[in-house]
Formats: C-alpha cells, structure tokens, sequence
C-alpha cells in the first residue's frame, strides 16, 4: 500500500513535475529536499516506498533522478540497465538517472560525498591503521575511498565474524575511526557505538549521521581533542555529485561548504542558558517569534510532565528529583532540530547534561547584572545568594558556551544581537 501522506500515484507521479527525489523506506527528518532546492532550484521529494513497490516504481516510474538510501541501495542495482565504474566496484547505487531512451543508469555520489567529508576535515588517512564502524553499503563506499587515499590498515568492524565488537582489543593502534551504522542516530542518540579509551593512539573519528549534529561518538572524540565531522558536509557533497548528474551541469565544490554552513545554521537548536532570572524565557520567545522556529522552555516542560509547579516539585522531591526531571526533559527536547530552548539556571551543574545540551546546539550563554535577577518563585536562588550561585555557576556557564551575550537592553534588543552574530 502506498504510504497516505503521498499526495500522488505509484507510478513516477510520486515525484510530481520535476520528478526528482529520495527513495527509501523512512525518510521523515531528511536534510535531502532543502540542500537539493540550494543546488539545483528543482522540486526534490521524499518517496517512501516499502520492498514490494520499489520495482514496479523503478520500472514504471517518470522520474528523471533519484537518489536512493538505506535500505535500497542494493535492490536498485538489479533495475539499472548500466552502472558506472564506482558503482560497480563498490557494489551499491545511491543515485539514478533516467537516460534519454528511457534506461536507468546507476550511480555512486556517496564516494564523492565521503571523500570530501575527510579531505575538508583536513584527515591524513595515507599509511594509516583505520577502522570501519559496519558492513553495509556504506561501509563499502568509505572502504573504497580509503583505499583510493592510500589508507594502510582499513579493518571493517561488524557484529559477527573475525573482527568484531568482541575484540577490539586487537586493534588498539587504530589511528581513524570511521562510524557507518546507524548507532547514535535520531531519535536513538546519546549512545556510541564504541569506548574510545579502547584507541589510546587514535586522532580521528569521522561519522556518516549527520542528525544529532554530534553524535555521542562524535562528542566523544571532541572531548579528548580528536579531529572529527559529521555526515552533512559529506551529505551536501554527494547530493552536488547527483545535482549535476541530473542537470547535466557543473557545480562549484565551494556551493558544498557554503549549503553546509547555511544548514548548519538552520538546523541546530539555540539553546540559552545563564543565572535564573537573566532573560532567557524572554529572550527565547523573541529569538522564536524572529526566526519562526518552536520555543522550548525546559522549565515549563518538566512543570507540565510533572502536573505541578517548580516549587511544589522542590518541595515534595527535593532538588536531586528535580534535577532528575531536567535531565529528561532535556533529553528529550535537544534531540530536535532548529528549536529555541531555554533551559533553567542549575541544568549546568550536572555533567550527564553537557552532550545533550552540545549534541545538536548552539550554546548561548546570557549573561546579566547580578542586581537585576528576580528571585520570586525560585527555589534555589531563595535557598542560595545570589552571589554564591554565580560563583559556582559562571565557570560552567562560560565553559560550555559557544556564545556569550551581555542582556542589557529589551528581549528584542539581545535577540538582534545574538542573531547578529551567528549571521542568522
């Protein structure tokens, strides 16, 4: 049956008159449409189909491009009347072109997109001992792109058979570490798939998911001070790849960094924090209404889950069961994307809150004159002076902040401000 929320036929019309998409099984948080509307200015659609529908869509279909993701980039192959070299070495297709007379020609952009992913991030793979996160299709691009950059020992990590998860202890001397499962990936994040104190000689970790912006993995590797990316930059190179295959064009590899930066911007959260009372509700409701995106406020959501008010929760749970509530809520609303939450004074002063708060989040520290911060209502600045809240504080305020905003004036007035500078 044909998904409902598809507003056209089976047959290619799925596509609409552009006739360009993305075929695969689930597809909902899909970065595809945006970064394909910036390259090629077409209509770009999300084309859903389960297992038993992709031949007859790949055969009847009207479509002039497509690309294909998990987990059809090996059943296509078996409806492409040609291959290109890449394709056929690596064994997967994630783009199709219909030619002139009607025949499917399959591609592979995925290697374009890998290989830019490591070259940006300024990787020096030659000679060197790498692991491989998986063995599906996407492990089989990165193997082949690595190969082609002269990378030593290139070890695939699965499951089962002789180099698993199992035995990671043999490959301690791993230098690069790249993820190509799904592990860590919206909605299920906050988990990696590995420890990586288990790599004390490793430099790099480079992740295909690309939604949380950092992946546990991926946050991981930042904290020891490793080199590491994301899947978006890697994304935007493989759709340019398939944009001139489709037009028949040639794109400028500098519209990649430029469409990755422009997503990036429209996509993380900006998540404020700073002492209660400093503005961030008002702020944030400025910040929401300006760039049209949903405010989050922790606060209210750990009130409404709770049925009760702040206070009452202090009072019948005491902080250790509120600050238990913070940690879901939060959980909860920094997994999304392109979201305005503000966050409540203390949610610093626990550590298993820092990578959620980084995961997917431009973090935004308000800072505002001590004398002008209400008390009223709550908790803990009504236990603690002020003074001494801020003496705990204000180092972790500062320490997590990729942004730090003096709220001098109007909620509007700081809002301009911090749009100002992260150039929204």
């Amino acid at each position: 049956m044909v998904p409902e929320h598809m507003e056209f036929g089976l047959l290619g019309e799925h596509l609409g008159h552009k006739r360009y998409g993305l075929l695969g099984r689930t597809l909902g948080h899909s970065f595809s449409p945006a970064i394909h509307k910036q390259l090629g200015g077409y209509d770009y659609q999300l084309v859903e189909l389960p297992p038993d529908q992709v031949g007859p869509f790949l055969q009847e279909g009207s479509f002039r491009g497509l690309n294909v993701t998990i987990p059809y980039k090996k059943t296509v192959m078996a409806y492409c009347q040609k291959l290109s070299p890449a394709a056929e070495r690596i064994g997967s297709v994630n783009t199709i072109v219909r030619k002139a007379d009607g025949s499917l020609y399959g591609d592979n952009t995925d290697y374009d997109g890998f290989r830019y992913l490591l070259q940006s991030a300024g990787a020096q793979v030659r000679g060197k001992k790498v692991l491989v996160l998986g063995s599906g299709g996407a492990s089989l691009t990165v193997r082949a792109v690595l190969a082609d950059l002269g990378a030593g020992d290139v070890v695939t990590i699965s499951r089962r058979g002789p180099d698993n998860y199992g035995n990671l202890d043999r490959h301690r001397d791993a230098e690069y570490i790249v993820n190509a499962t799904p592990v860590g990936m919206y909605p299920d994040t906050g988990i990696s798939p590995v420890d990586l104190d288990q790599f004390p000689r490793c430099k790099g970790v480079f992740d295909l998911i690309y939604n949380p912006a950092k992946t546990q993995f991926l946050l991981d590797g930042q904290r020891r001070g490793m080199l590491w990316a994301n899947g978006l930059g890697m994304l935007v190179a493989q759709a340019r790849a398939a944009a001139e295959r489709f037009l028949d064009v040639t794109i400028s590899e500098e519209r990649v960094a430029e469409i990755t930066a422009d997503m990036e911007k429209k996509t993380h959260n900006l998540l404020l924090i700073g002492m209660p009372g400093c503005g961030k509700t008002t702020v944030g409701q400025e910040l929401a209404r300006r760039l049209n995106r949903p405010l989050e406020d922790v606060d209210r959501r750990i009130a409404a889950t709770a049925g009760r008010p702040i206070p009452e929760i202090f009072a019948q749970e005491g902080e250790e069961g509120f600050r238990i509530r913070e940690h879901l809520a939060l959980c909860a609303v920094s997994k999304e994307s392109g979201r305005v939450i503000a966050c409540g004074g203390g949610i610093v002063t626990r550590k298993e809150n820092w990578d959620p708060m980084r995961q997917n989040s431009t973090v935004i520290y308000l800072r505002r004159d001590l004398s002008l911060l209400p008390t009223s209502g709550r908790p803990m600045s009504q236990a603690n002076p002020v003074e001494k809240l801020y003496r705990q504080r204000a180092p972790l305020y500062e320490q997590l902040a990729d942004l730090t905003v003096e709220n001098r004036g109007t909620p509007a007035e700081t809002a301009n401000e911090i749009i100002r500078r992260l150039g929204l």
